[in-house]
This record gives C-alpha cells, structure tokens and sequence, in this order.
C-alpha cells in the first residue's frame, strides 16, 4: 500500500511538547506519528531535519471581500496569502455585499469559496437590527457565530453593513433577545458610536484632520464603555459573546473580572495591539489607521501580561485589504481613509518572533493561534492539533532563519498599503503550510493550481 506523504525526521509539537518523530499522512488525515518510518512506499517525502511542526493555525478574523469588493480582495488571494502566513484554516467576518444574514447568502459565500479558497474555511453569521427576522433562520446554518457591528457604515459603505449592525441600546437589547434564543456565540465590534460621531464632528469643525486625530476620536473609554455594557447585557441574557480585536488593558481587565464570576466570554486581540502603538499611527496615517485605534506603548507593551496569563483566548489577524487609492484619501484627512489594513501574512510569523525573543512560551503561541480557536468555535479535535486521525493542517518551521519583511512579496491584492510591517526583521521562518496533507506553500511558493479549500463541518 502507498500513503500520501511521509513527513522524515522533524520536532513536532505532540503531547504538549516538541519530540523528533515521523508523521505519515494519507486521504488528509495524519495515520501515525512514530520514531522513524521504514515501511510503506510514499508518494511524497519532506524531509525536515532540524525543522519544528505545529498544528496548521487558525485565524478567526478575517474579511476577503468578495462578493461585492474582489478589487479589495477574494477567496483566491485571500487564501493565499494565508498559506503564506501559516494558516490552514480561515474564518471570514460577514463584511460583503451583500453581508451574509441569511442562509441564501451564505450559500453563496460557501459556493464562491469552495471554487476558490486553498486552504479551509469557515463563516460568521451577519446579526443586525434591520434583519432581525432572519437570525433565527441563519443560527441554524453551517456558522461558527454571530458578528454585528455598534456603529453607522462609513458613508459610501452601507451596502456591505446591511443586517450587520445594532447602532443603539434599543437595538442592542432587541438583538441580545434574539441572539440568547439561538445557542450561538456572538462577537462584537465594541465601540461607543455616539462618543465617536461627537468626537469626529468636533474634531472637523476645528479643521484637525491629521493622522493622530484618527485616535483622538476614539480615546479608550469608547472602547471600556462599551465592553462594561456588554457584558452586562450578556449576563442578564445569559447569552455568551466574543469581544474581537480588544486593544486596551482596561476592557481586557474588565473582561478578566467577568470571567473570574463565572461569564462565558472569549477574547480576542490582534498582532498590531502587541506590536505596533500610536506612534506608528501618527508615522503612516491612514496606512496604519484601524478601528479600534493603535495605543500607546506603555498600553501595548501591558497587553502582554494578559496574553501571557490566559487571559486573551485567540488572536485574530484583522486583516482589512483596501486599495492604495482609497487608503490616499486619507493623505490629507485622516477620516477620509478607510480603518484597516492587511494581516494575515503576519500573524504567525510576528508571534513566533516573539517566541523566539522570549516573550511567551512556544506552547503559549500554539494554544492562541491553533488550539483555542479550533475548540472555541468547535473544529477540535479535527483541528487545532497534531494527533492521528485529525486533519493533517500542518506548519514546518525553521526557527534559524533569519529575513526581512518585504511587502511586495506578499501575495495579498492589498500589498500596497501594506507598510505597518514592511521591513521588519524577524527570526524563524515558515517553510511549509499543508492543508489536509496538501502542501499549500513550500519554500517562499504558494501552490495555487487547485482549489484545496474545504468548509469546516461544525460539530
């Protein structure tokens, strides 16, 4: 008999821990792991001396675009450069035109993904006040949770929020009634709206438009306030939400306190809160502009202690593709320009750096961006871990190499405004990303020449 892939020679990370085995992969699935391997022919043989494997990661934040803005983005690039970064398993946020609040449209979305995605996917639910009538409807759909957004769509956007936002309490509190009703998790987008409409139309009438202003309209009480509020209103629904792309030490105390009494919360940050600041901000303006804002260093660098005690469940890359022309909109007024930027190329190799710098544990790394999130969203143990009989979502790595970030070797149709990392050095390298036993990225190359992608069947 011959098996698919015979994995030679490698430190893997099994039983909490990295030992030298052998992996033997065959129909996608890894048949066993041992000490060395001498029996059956193999079709393919990766010889990984010295090389360290961890589970295929999984990023829980991601937005392609497509349908409605391929130019941004779609499941082709999108999901090439995840190979790129590492990651084996995508969930999309429902920003798309049309968001998708109902079966139909997520459908659609599945379709369109499966005929073009090279790694695995899976799917937010669209949650808004204006389709309330249709969560029920949808929470009984292949999603792994709800999105919904606190906030009025950038003018010239409303198509890609319709069914996607609760833009007061009133709507807040009828979509928590509807939302406790469908045993789904629900994430949220927590910014005071109206704080930050006052904020901006302040700022206009005195002509500040520069890139700080950006954060001078949602300073962190935007944030704390609406995190306190939401987990209050999750308590008194008894419904269990998710609080995405967190970036101030006060809510994740908050949310810390919350989860000591017993609530049901997942946390969630993003690369760019560990790594970058307000002085990156006020440096590239609308290229490193983001909701909510880049912090301070002294914010960013206390993030850490609540990645490194349990606090912070996943971290998501956040990855928003523009074009270069509608991030220059914001050249000469920062709130012209659209929030967000590309990430997904980033993610893993910045968190292994920081391993590799000692400042977290390499098992620390694996359970945010691999283990967590496949439990979280009910994909473990087919995900989020090396074991025979999981999938074999594999990432090789050479913790020696050393590079430099180049944004023009990134596969994302948004390299252009990627600067935030470009020309950053960093140690330990992604070699190969495999996908169910499909070796996706090897050596710098993404394999595109099919369409590998499966949607995840959610337990």
């Amino acid at each position: 008999m011959t098996i698919d892939l015979h994995i030679k020679d490698a430190y893997i990370y099994y039983d909490d821990k990295f030992i030298r085995k052998d992996i033997l992969v065959d129909k996608g699935k890894i048949k066993a792991i041992k000490n060395s391997y001498q029996g059956e022919k193999t079709k393919n043989v990766i010889d990984a001396k010295n090389k360290y494997i961890i589970p295929g990661t999984i990023d829980p934040h991601v937005h392609f675009r497509d349908p409605g803005h391929t130019e941004r983005e779609d499941f082709r690039t999108g999901s090439k450069a995840a190979a790129a970064g590492g990651v084996t398993t995508f969930i999309e946020h429902p920003i798309s035109t049309p968001p998708p609040y109902s079966s139909e449209i997520l459908n659609k979305r599945i379709n369109l993904a499966e005929n073009n995605s090279i790694v695995d996917f899976a799917f937010y639910g669209a949650a808004g006040f204006d389709r309330l009538d249709c969560i029920e409807e949808i929470a009984k759909s292949n999603i792994v949770a709800f999105k919904t957004f606190l906030q009025d769509p950038q003018p010239g956007r409303e198509k890609e929020f319709i069914g996607l936002t609760m833009r007061n309490d009133g709507e807040i509190w009828a979509g928590f009634e509807k939302l406790a009703k469908t045993n789904k998790v629900c994430a949220f987008h927590a910014e005071n709206n109206e704080i930050i409409k006052y904020n901006i139309r302040s700022l206009l009438k005195d002509n500040k438009t520069d890139y700080f202003s950006h954060a001078l309209a949602r300073p962190p009480i935007t944030e704390i306030l609406t995190v306190e509020k939401l987990i209050r209103l999750a308590d008194y629904f008894d419904l269990q939400i998710e609080f995405v792309h967190i970036s101030t030490v006060e809510a994740v105390r908050l949310i810390k306190s919350a989860k000591q009494k017993g609530q049901d919360i997942i946390l969630e940050t993003c690369p760019h809160y560990l790594f970058k600041s307000e002085e990156d901000l006020k440096k590239l303006g609308p290229y490193a502009n983001c909701n909510p804002p880049l912090r301070s260093i002294e914010n960013r660098d206390n993030l850490w202690k609540y990645i490194n005690d349990g606090t912070i469940d996943i971290i998501g890359s956040d990855h928003a593709p523009y074009l270069l022309e509608e991030k220059e909109k914001g050249l000469d007024n920062i709130f012209n320009a659209p929030a967000g930027f590309p990430g997904i190329e980033m993610r893993l190799p910045l968190m292994l750096n920081a391993v590799l710098e000692g400042k977290l544990e390499f098992s620390r790394c694996i359970e945010l961006l691999s283990e967590n999130p496949a439990k979280i969203f009910n994909m473990y143990p087919q995900k989020g871990l090396i074991e025979t009989g999981s999938d074999a979502d594999l990432v090789i790595l050479d913790l020696n190499e050393k590079y430099v970030i180049k944004k023009e070797n990134f596969y994302t149709k948004a390299k252009n405004i990627a600067h935030l990392y470009d020309n950053t050095n960093l140690k330990g390298e992604i070699k190969y990303t495999i996908v169910r036993g499909n070796i996706v990225y090897c050596n710098n190359n993404v394999n595109s020449d099919f369409d590998w992608g499966k949607l995840v069947s959610i337990k």
